[in-house]
């Protein structure tokens, strides 16, 4: 797991970089594309088809509505802002999936996470600042990713069983293809990569099939309340990278807003359901 959040966040930050040298839109398309060609190429050598019937069913819609969302807004939230404020917003989504599925699915969350969802949420709020000087209305961006992340993550539990992780991130990577089609209709322009546009194009799609791998290999055979907090080392690579190849500088309620989020998201994730 920690390794699958090295890579994700190397992931971002190679995104980062490619965006400011060729259009968002372009960069994510082609990312999409090699993406799928990586994990059809993994389908196909366990006899499997790459895009079965099951993936054209009503739930695997949904999750599919749900992760372009997602996957469109938090590129463009990497791309037009810091990436540790991109990702201290992003590590909410937990939280954000524990209150909804109590809400939509009756799942029994009591008062204890509850109270740490709601811990959660004013951390994020101590990122954003709404209405304050340091506001900036450009960090919406993560918190609609977020919120599209989450509903991929309930969606999922409609996806039939029969699909392999392969087959998963097929459409995966088939819907992150789509959210840069759209943003690149928005937006126009096209870039032939030079050299070093074509290296950030290859990292990062290895980066993003790596970590993937590693992500899928960390849920099914590790224990999943144990292994799911270290999601959290995502935040901690990605500070480090934000101020190491960006130059950023998170404030003092940047920082404080992201251990809060992750105080919360870890004891919420770890707290099991009888003792709420």
């Amino acid at each position: 797991m920690v390794a699958a959040m090295g890579g994700f966040a190397l992931e971002d930050m190679v995104l980062k970089v490619a965006a400011r040298a060729m259009p968002l839109g372009q960069v994510l398309v082609i990312f999409g594309l090699q993406g799928m060609v990586c994990f059809a190429v993994m389908a196909r050598r366990r006899g499997e088809p790459a895009f079965p019937a099951a993936l054209l069913g009503w739930g695997m819609a949904v999750r599919s509505g749900f992760e372009i969302g997602g996957r469109l807004f938090y590129a463009l939230a990497i791309a037009l802002t810091p990436l540790s404020v991109a990702s201290a917003i992003l590590q909410a989504t937990p939280l954000l999936v524990v209150g909804a599925a109590a809400v939509l699915f009756g799942e029994g969350v009591g008062w204890r996470r509850w109270l740490a969802v709601a811990i959660g949420f004013a951390g994020v709020l101590m990122i954003l600042r709404p209405g304050f000087e340091g506001f900036d209305a450009l960090s919406l961006l993560a918190v609609a990713g977020m919120i599209g992340f989450a509903g991929r993550d309930l969606a999922t539990r409609a996806a039939p069983q029969s699909l392999s992780n392969a087959q998963l991130g097929v459409a995966g990577f088939a819907m992150l293809t789509l959210s840069g089609a759209v943003i690149w209709a928005v937006t126009g322009g096209a870039v032939w990569p030079d050299a070093a546009g074509l290296g950030l194009l290859a990292a990062v799609t290895v980066l993003g099939v790596a970590a993937y791998a590693a992500l899928t290999g960390a849920m099914r055979t590790g224990e999943v309340s144990v292994v799911t907090p270290f999601r959290y080392t995502r935040l901690v690579f990605a500070l480090g990278l934000g101020v190491a190849v960006f130059g950023e500088r998170p404030d003092l309620m940047t920082l404080l807003g992201s251990a809060v989020i992750v105080a919360a998201g870890v004891y919420t994730l770890t707290q099991r359901r009888r003792i709420g």
